[in-house]
């Protein structure tokens, strides 16, 4: 099972929208075997390891050695598929 997680500033409600999204498109193309887990800002850094991708909600300031993906777009719905490729790419 491949991990990614989403983060936003309080890791409360964002970021569980954005998950709660991401989880929906992954199970609607029969990709159950990546998991989406939400995480708080602080722990990031400690989660990053396990994970294959990075959703990110607010602006990153450095560089992961794992895919940083836009998480505004699964909000807005503006370049979703692309973003949604790029996890889905991480996961392979």
């Amino acid at each position: 099972m491949k991990k990614v997680i989403v983060a936003c500033g309080s890791g409360v409600a964002t970021s569980q929208t954005v998950a709660s999204k991401v989880t929906r498109l992954l199970k609607e193309r029969n990709l159950d075997e990546i998991k989406v887990e939400v995480v708080d800002l602080k722990s990031v850094d400690t989660h990053i390891k396990n994970s294959a991708a990075y959703i990110a909600i607010t602006k990153i300031e450095k560089q992961y050695p794992i895919p940083v993906i836009n998480g505004i777009a699964f909000l807005t719905g503006m370049n979703m598929e692309a973003e949604l490729q790029k996890i889905i790419d991480a996961c392979k």
